[in-house]
């Protein structure tokens, strides 16, 4: 199990929730020491067009700052789809998250779609033809959802209040699919009993890992990464993100 990781995802970059102090940190203090740890570089431009157009791509880099630690983070999900490629799963401790992100806008702390960019790398570099993306995140991914409708890349969110339903779809969803080349997961915490969502329990991010780590065995040759998307109560967010990890490892 890989860790993607920089240490420009400690600054701050933006008021909004998923830029705060102490939130990346929070999860270091738990994976630190447990894994191994590898440092991404930034995405290039070809790789933001391979999913953004070129007017939203301006539009970021207008804040400097803001568009080197997007990219980076775009480069962190890059690295570990790379990484899921050649055998190992992946955890991308990444920021900005992505999942808002849609080829001409962005909002809900979104700026670059760090997942789609590291799925179009793949397939544009003939890589991978078909994955499955799980978003477990509280919020739709209708950035995702809108970059890959009508592509062999498919998006499922299951928008379900009730935990046991919530995971029983995933397992069916799982089930079901058989035709994928990698698993990819938008991995968002606020679903949690403690944060913003009030749904799942720590021990369900083990199960829903569990879940996903079987299912790409099974289908892909075990070819699976996850990048970090919202999650925002410092005090619970790093043993979630542990106990997601501990279950797709």
């Amino acid at each position: 199990m890989k860790i993607i990781y920089h240490p420009l995802y400690l600054d701050v970059y933006s008021s909004d929730p998923a830029s705060a102090p102490g939130r990346i940190e929070a999860i270091l203090k738990e994976l630190e020491g447990a894994y191994a740890f590898l440092e991404p570089r930034a995405a290039a431009d070809s790789d933001l067009k391979l999913v953004h157009g070129a007017h939203h791509i301006n539009s970021i880099k207008k804040d400097p700052f803001l568009y080197e630690i997007a990219c980076l983070a775009a480069g962190g999900a890059i690295m570990a789809a790379e990484v899921a490629l050649g055998g190992a799963p992946a955890f991308g401790l990444i920021r900005p998250p992505g999942h808002h992100a849609s080829p001409d806008h962005c909002w809900g702390f979104c700026f670059f779609n760090n997942i789609a960019i590291a799925l179009a790398k793949l397939r544009a570099e003939k890589k991978i033809e078909k994955a499955l993306i799980l978003d477990f995140d509280l919020h739709f991914g209708d950035g995702t959802n809108a970059i890959f409708t009508g592509t062999p890349i498919k998006y499922f969110q299951p928008d379900i209040s009730n935990r046991e339903i919530f995971i029983a779809r995933i397992r069916k969803k799982f089930s079901d699919e058989r035709d994928y080349d990698m698993v990819a997961v938008s991995a968002g915490f606020d679903r949690h009993v403690d944060d913003w969502g009030g749904e799942l329990t720590t021990d369900d991010y083990r199960t829903i890992g569990t879940i996903v780590k079987e299912a790409a065995v099974r289908v892909c040759g075990g070819r699976r990464f996850a990048v970090l998307e919202g999650g925002y109560n410092h005090s619970v967010l790093g043993k979630n993100v542990k106990a997601f990890i501990e279950g797709f490892a």
